[in-house]
C-alpha cells in the first residue's frame, strides 16, 4: 500500500477533501466503494448514497452514455 500526504490550507473542509479524492479514485476504479469509504471514514452505505454528488455513478455510466440510451 502506498501513502501519500497532502497539505491543505486550514480552512479546508478535510472530509469533504477526502470525499473528492476517494470519489475520483473510484471513478477510475483505482478503489473499491468499500475501500474509499474506509479513506473517507463513512459506512460503504453512505458513500454509495453520497458519491453520485460528485459526478459519478455508481452503476458504470458516464452522464453521456446515458444520455445517448
Amino acid at each position: 500500500m502506498k501513502t501519500l500526504t497532502i497539505e491543505l490550507p486550514d480552512e479546508t473542509d478535510e472530509r469533504e477533501a477526502k470525499m473528492i479524492v476517494a470519489a475520483a479514485l473510484f471513478d477510475k476504479s483505482i478503489l473499491s466503494s468499500g475501500q474509499a469509504a474506509a479513506f473517507v471514514d463513512i459506512s460503504k452505505r453512505e458513500f454509495l448514497e453520497t458519491v453520485g454528488q460528485y459526478g459519478v455513478s455508481i452503476f458504470g455510466e458516464t452522464e453521456e452514455d446515458l444520455q445517448l440510451g
